[in-house]
Parts: C-alpha cells; sequence; structure tokens
C-alpha cells in the first residue's frame, strides 16, 4: 500500500477544508499575531519539514500524520506565496507565473526520475520526497492565483471560488465521460482546490470593507481544524494501492 489515501470523496473534502485552514492559520500567524510573512514562513516551513521527514520515515499510511502534513504545506504555501507577492513585490501575476513554472519542473523531475508520477507510486522515499516537493510548491502556487483571480482580475473571494469550484466541476466530468488521464486529472483537481480554499479563506477572514466577512482568524482557523479531525477520525481512510497492488486485483 502506498503512504498516501485512496482519493475518495472524502479525499478531496479534507483537502479543501484543509487549503481553507492553510489560508487562516497563515494569515492568524502573520497578520492578527503580527509576526510577518518571513517569520510565518520559517516557522511553517520548519513544521513542514519535521512532518515531512516523519511521513517518509513512517513504515505506513497514518491518516493524522498524512493530513497535519499536508495542512503545514498549505500555510507555509500561504505565507512563502504572500512574502514573494508582497514582501518582495513580484505581485500576483509573476508569483502565479513563477510557481506555475516550478511545479511543472517538479513534476517533470519527478517524472523523469521515476518514469511516472501517479501517486501510486509513493511509497519509497524518492517518490515521496517528490510527492511532497510538488505539493509545497501548488499550494504556494494556490495561494498566488487565488489573490492573482480575486484581486488582480477584480472578481472578489466570491468570484475567485465559483471560478475554481466550476473548474473543479468541470475536471469531475472529463474524469467521468472520457479517457483523460487519471494522473493528469488528479494533479488539475490537486492544484484548483488550493486556490479553492485559498479564495474561501480569505472570504472568511478579510474585512468587510475588502469582500470579506471579518471572521476571527483564530476562531476560524479553530472552526476548520475541529471540522478536519472529525472527518479524519469518524471516516477512515485507507492507503491507497501502489500499482502493483492496483494491478493484483
Amino acid at each position: 500500500m502506498t503512504k498516501v489515501p485512496q482519493v475518495t470523496l472524502v479525499f478531496w473534502i479534507v483537502k479543501i477544508l484543509s487549503t481553507t485552514l492553510g489560508e487562516t492559520a497563515g494569515d492568524a500567524v502573520t497578520m492578527t499575531l503580527g509576526l510577518g510573512y518571513l517569520i510565518g514562513t520559517a516557522i511553517f516551513g520548519v513544521a513542514l519539514i519535521g512532518l515531512v521527514t516523519l511521513q517518509i520515515r513512517a513504515r505506513t499510511f497514518h491518516p493524522f500524520l498524512y493530513w497535519a502534513t499536508i495542512i503545514a504545506s498549505t500555510t507555509a504555501g500561504t505565507t512563502l506565496a504572500d512574502f514573494a507577492t508582497r514582501s518582495l513585490g513580484v505581485g500576483y501575476t509573476g508569483g502565479s507565473a513563477m510557481l506555475l513554472v516550478l511545479v511543472v519542473l517538479s513534476l517533470a523531475a519527478w517524472k523523469a526520475a521515476l518514469g511516472t508520477v501517479s501517486i501510486d507510486t509513493v511509497y519509497e522515499p524518492r517518490a515521496e520526497l517528490f510527492y511532497w516537493i510538488t505539493i509545497t510548491f501548488s499550494q504556494t502556487l494556490g495561494t498566488a492565483l487565488g489573490d492573482w483571480l480575486a484581486d488582480t482580475g477584480g472578481l472578489g473571494y466570491l468570484g475567485g471560488a465559483a471560478v475554481f469550484g466550476a473548474a473543479l466541476v468541470g475536471i469531475a466530468v472529463l474524469y467521468a465521460t472520457t479517457a483523460t488521464s487519471r494522473v493528469a486529472l488528479f494533479w488539475a483537481a490537486f492544484i484548483l482546490t488550493r486556490p479553492l480554499g485559498a479564495t474561501v479563506g480569505d472570504f472568511l477572514d478579510k474585512p468587510v470593507e475588502h469582500g470579506g466577512l471579518a471572521f476571527s482568524r483564530p476562531l476560524a482557523s479553530l472552526a476548520l481544524t475541529v471540522a478536519i479531525v472529525l472527518l479524519v477520525a469518524l471516516l477512515p481512510q485507507r492507503a491507497g494501492p501502489t500499482r502493483l497492488g492496483a494491478d493484483a486485483r
């Protein structure tokens, strides 16, 4: 078995909640606590490295460890994207383009090294490392892309969420009605859930005058954390099969 969960409806629900939590928790540290984007990135970056190390060293799939690592990647992605686009002045357009290139390069390197980017190979260290690098780049891209569409594109947070939600519905239709590569569809959906969560998170915690609801970032983060914990605890997820395991069945 792999060390990632089977891709089911529960997987996507928890993924979207995790990406929304990444936005609110990242903003809580950098804005509400006033630590700034650089310190926030350092805090979440250290947590991410530690959790990825534990994930790679684990012998089997552990749901709470996996989702904790996902949340660390999305919070680190939030603060890193905000640091690049705002503090460094790269801007949402430049940041989105740069991070998209990094995601593509990560997938290309993974493909060149192991022959596939399918998640059914994520059971040995090299594939796991590529997996988490790609995920972190995609989480960072999602933050910049969500801000780009909501702010630069002028759609606002709800408009941006609607666009990304519609794109995900389109991917689901392709999955159900065509023979389009399942690997390509998975990564497209995985990447797009991040800006969806980012725009929803911004809608929850940004000031009313900026198009948000001005909810408390710490309280919103706590509510999302409780929801994720309950889903993972009450709807246990199995590890996905490896390619050999899938062929054997």
